[in-house]
């Protein structure tokens, strides 16, 4: 191959590797599904359904297919209305530093849902919603608050600035 058969054939290389890495995205720490999803025009049920996941759990430097940016607006598609989690409780948030867990950064105590547990937590206020596993138990001491969220689901969910924040509860899956 001569010299500039290869400059070609790099240059070729470098475009189709370029065009592939257009519709993915790398997991970074803190990042979740549903910032993933919003910074790229979609929902975070059509982003695991691009993926072909039913679970929402992802790991840092795990590599996401999403829609390109000029790409229309996607959404999840489903033939039946998928029915809105039950509210399990009321109160309010607080944060913590968390507990490390392997699976997840989004992490939770509560006093009684066993470890394993996922739970939506949705602002009162904003609808603002964030995901999370329980793997602690808390919070103690005021009767009014019901989850302590680490600090990543805190960000995501918008608290950060609150401190306390009213929340529903809704249990997403038991282990």
């Amino acid at each position: 191959m001569t010299r500039r058969a290869a400059v070609l054939a790099a240059a070729l290389l470098a475009g189709l590797l370029g065009a592939a890495q257009g519709g993915t995205y790398r997991v970074k720490a803190g990042d979740t599904l549903w910032e993933i999803a919003r910074a790229h025009g979609t929902s975070v049920g059509a982003l695991l359904q691009l993926n072909g996941r039913s679970s929402q759990t992802i790991r840092v430097g795990e590599v996401l297919q999403v829609p390109d940016r000029g790409a229309p607006t996607i959404r999840a598609t489903s033939l039946a209305p998928a029915a809105a989690p039950q509210v399990f409780q009321q109160g309010q948030a607080v944060y913590y530093g968390g507990r490390a867990n392997p699976q997840t950064t989004m992490t939770a105590a509560h006093l009684s849902l066993p470890f394993g547990t996922w739970v939506r937590v949705t602002h009162a206020r904003t609808g603002r919603s964030v995901d999370v596993m329980i793997n602690d138990r808390g919070p103690f001491g005021v009767q009014s608050r019901v989850i302590d969220l680490s600090t990543d689901a805190a960000r995501a969910l918008g608290i950060l600035s609150e401190g306390v924040a009213p929340v529903t509860l809704s249990i997403l899956s038991r282990p």
